[in-house]
């Protein structure tokens, strides 16, 4: 899952409870808000193991590409390692990582987990390397007062892709924008309309399909959202980003649901009660995010480890600790009979929005990733798309080069 984008560098010691001796200490490499979560559960782990974790934060982008260099040189690696769904493929293809199924038979567990879920944690052999530990499924987050000075139904705004624009032009009348950036729409569709027998951006065969219907949809409705001025072209975690949830700049936020646990945690506290949540637009299902617990093969105290990924990943009560402090939602299905799915949030105006979180999860197709993902999601996403919406390129020319672009890149991978 995307994660807050600020540097933390923390390393701090769960204090054993009681008169239990610590036998072992660990460290657990992740990025916020882990942390959070953590303190919350490494009391009870270590009362219960006597094993001492540590942990190491680093913001989202620095925490990969640092875990990128360890697994690399073979040295500097925690223990446990977090690695999110955008970089679980090439992670587990760079062979650093502990195959879970033959050392610790981790298979026995797969009928706990959202099978798309678990699919994304396996390697091209079928063994499993990243435990799921926390899903995102795909919703939209909008503004309830802001709705309401439009007149605007949910139901109807989210009823297709013409009536969210058409929201968005009614938006644009009160000086506010339908969404943070038109990016955010592209991606939606790119994630969540994925064909049978297809990845994210490759076929079967390893091929991109990047020239497809789905990629012409995807930037032609985000070029909409974009010439009609609908959009505030504000990134993602950015100061600006963060503004507009407090300001009420823009009025829907396209997400996984872990959003939820920044926006009431940290970014906008104070619009608690303005908040609701939605299904994507025109009636689509996906992943927006997740993450996954790896043991890298350079640590020495794999045992241990993996009592620490068991914890956290296959016992319920854990899980749903997880969910509530930090908003992860779970990736063990086990959880999803729990009473906290019909608790009311009040950061939401009272919604039961667990339930809606659950059916999404639930419709999500398992798409199995790419080594290549990671390049190909910078080229599209980062480099055609952009000129698609900032430079007004032609978008089936944009398409094709970055066809062109994966395949040489992705040529020796």
């Amino acid at each position: 899952m995307k994660l807050k984008s600020i540097t933390l560098a923390a390393m701090v010691s769960a204090a054993a409870v009681g008169s239990v001796q610590a036998e072992e200490n660990i460290r657990f490499d992740g990025f916020p808000d882990f942390d959070s979560s953590l303190n919350v559960l490494l009391p009870d782990f270590t009362e219960k193991t006597g094993i001492k974790v540590d942990y190491l934060m680093n913001n989202h982008g620095d925490h990969h590409t640092k875990l990128t260099t360890n697994l690399a040189t073979g040295s500097g690696a925690g223990d446990v390692v977090v690695v999110d769904v955008e970089k679980i493929g090439p992670f587990v293809a760079s062979g650093g990582l502990v195959n879970l199924s033959a050392s610790f038979k981790a298979d026995q567990y797969k009928d706990q987990f959202a099978p798309y879920a678990w699919a994304q944690g396996q390697g091209s052999d079928g063994s499993v390397y990243g435990i799921p530990v926390d899903l995102g499924p795909g919703v939209m987050y909008y503004r309830r007062d802001l709705l309401k000075d439009t007149g605007e139904n949910i139901n109807e705004v989210i009823k297709d892709w013409d009536s969210y624009i058409a929201y968005g032009e009614e938006l644009k009348k009160n000086n506010v924008y339908l969404i943070a950036s038109a990016a955010d729409v592209a991606q939606a569709i790119i994630f969540t309309t994925v064909g049978d027998n297809e990845g994210l951006y490759f076929d079967a065969k390893g091929e991109p399909i990047v020239t497809s219907p789905r990629f012409v949809k995807a930037f032609t409705i985000a070029k909409e959202i974009r010439d009609k001025g609908l959009d505030a072209r504000i990134t993602a975690w950015s100061n600006e980003w963060y503004e507009g949830f407090r300001k009420g700049t823009f009025a829907t936020q396209l997400s996984g649901a872990w959003l939820l646990g920044h926006l009431q945690n940290w970014i906008a506290p104070e619009t608690s009660g303005k908040w609701g949540v939605e299904n994507l637009p025109n009636g689509i299902y996906g992943s927006w995010g997740g993450s996954f617990l790896s043991i890298p093969k350079q640590s020495e105290h794999k045992e241990a480890a993996w009592k620490l990924i068991q914890y956290m990943t296959t016992e319920r009560e854990v899980q749903l600790k997880h969910f509530e402090t930090i908003g992860a939602f779970p990736a063990n299905k086990t959880t999803y009979d729990s009473p906290i799915f019909n608790e009311e949030i009040p950061f939401l105006g009272g919604q039961k929005a667990r339930l809606l979180f659950a059916d999404v999860a639930k419709n999500i197709k398992p798409v199995l990733p790419a080594k290549g993902d990671h390049v190909a999601r910078a080229i599209i996403l980062e480099n055609a798309l952009m000129q698609v919406l900032d430079e007004d390129r032609d978008i089936k020319e944009a398409l094709a080069e970055a066809e062109r672009l994966i395949k040489r890149r992705t040529r020796n991978l």
